[in-house]
């Protein structure tokens, strides 16, 4: 991987202050509670309009669909920041991160037109319909089917793991639009599905803190028009792939609980624990490195090349990374972890162990993961 060693310019650095005031502004008149495993478990569709009005949702994409034309380094500054602070971002994150790209690469223009400002102005929301019930890692397994009909298709089938479907409007969705062949990764389609239609179901699967974060969502008989099929009919699986080289290289596989980490940090200060602080800048050095591989990665997609396997690298070192700061935390810090607790030490401490068994999981799991990097080393 020749991944490029990138500089922030000085006006990127001043970016990053304008966007730390803002956060810390917020913080003060009480606009959000901070937390660990933001861009998930953080959904507050009000805290979202705000960032909207701010032009930071969208803010890479064309100025004709409303974006601001901004470098995909400025929107890695405005992620970082988020993250580190803890924001609530989870309601527009995947529209932001995942749907505006797939849409300004495969749509039509009308779904371009249509969906795109929307998304710019915190109006809607989106969430991704890949994993189904009883299918474990094996994506292209998919049962969900899609029958012609006039005008359109019905589909009928489930999705589950849907990250924050509860609080979304549409849904972007791999579906089998052909009978299943020798090749089950053939005859795949993506759709846009309306999420608020009749025969959609949308049933909670709880966060072990009790939150409705997953989702199961069910399809009974519902009708897609036409004009709601992405891209090209049984191409669902490659463009699939290239949606998810914007999920696995972001910032978010390597700080969600980044929070704790820092607070951890601050209360070995005050207690002038340097012993403590020598393990734990152990942490900051290996998040260092961590972070220098994937704004290589934010680089190489910004210049529009592959980024397959150092995506996969960044997912599945960064979130086994994530893991390793909780325990460690505990074993630095005589803290009790409470979800309740005014100390934020101890709700980040209780945030980032009941939320990390899924960091390796979702988004790719490590095993699939793992063959994706050795199929790589293969080919060179």
């Amino acid at each position: 991987m020749n991944l490029p060693k990138v500089q922030f310019t000085e006006e990127q650095k001043q970016f990053r202050q304008e966007v730390r005031s803002f956060l810390k502004q917020h913080i003060e008149k009480g606009t959000f509670e901070t937390r660990c495993d933001s861009w998930l478990s953080g959904s507050n569709p009000d805290f979202s309009k705000l960032v909207a009005e701010q032009g930071w949702i969208g803010m890479t994409w064309p100025k004709q669909y409303g974006g601001k034309e901004r470098s995909t380094l400025d929107r890695y500054i405005l992620t970082e920041e988020f993250l580190a602070y803890g924001a609530p971002v989870a309601a527009h994150w995947f529209a932001d991160r995942q749907t505006g790209p797939l849409l300004l690469r495969f749509g039509t223009e009308y779904q371009k037109e249509f969906f795109l400002p929307k998304i710019v102005k915190g109006e809607c929301f989106f969430a991704i319909g890949l994993s189904e019930p009883n299918s474990g890692s094996d994506l292209a397994s998919v049962a969900t089917r899609a029958e012609k009909v006039e005008g359109g298709w019905i589909v009928n089938g489930a999705k589950t793991w849907s990250s924050n479907a509860q609080d979304s409007h549409y849904m972007v969705t791999l579906i089998r639009t052909e009978p299943l062949g020798e090749k089950k990764h053939e005859g795949l389609s993506q759709f846009i599905i309306d999420l608020k239609g009749e025969g959609v179901t949308i049933t909670p699967i709880r966060y072990l803190t009790g939150e409705p974060h997953f989702n199961d969502v069910f399809f009974d008989n519902v009708f897609v028009p036409d004009e709601m099929v992405v891209g090209t009919l049984g191409n669902g699986w490659k463009q699939g792939l290239a949606e998810l080289a914007f999920e696995r290289s972001g910032p978010e596989r390597i700080l969600s609980t980044f929070p704790l980490l820092n607070e951890a940090i601050e209360e070995l200060k005050k207690k002038r624990d340097l012993s403590g602080l020598e393990e734990a800048m152990k942490l900051v050095a290996e998040l260092w490195s961590l972070r220098n591989l994937s704004i290589g990665v934010a680089k190489v997609l910004e210049e529009g090349g592959e980024v397959i396997i150092p995506a996969a690298l960044v997912k599945s070192i960064g979130t086994k990374f994530e893991q390793k700061i909780p325990e460690i935390v505990r074993l630095l810090l005589d803290v009790y972890p409470d979800l309740q607790s005014e100390k934020e030490i101890e709700r980040y401490l209780a945030e980032s162990i009941l939320h990390a068994p899924g960091f390796t999981i979702r988004g790719g799991t490590s095993e699939v993961l793992y063959g994706i990097l050795a199929k790589g080393v293969v080919a060179q």
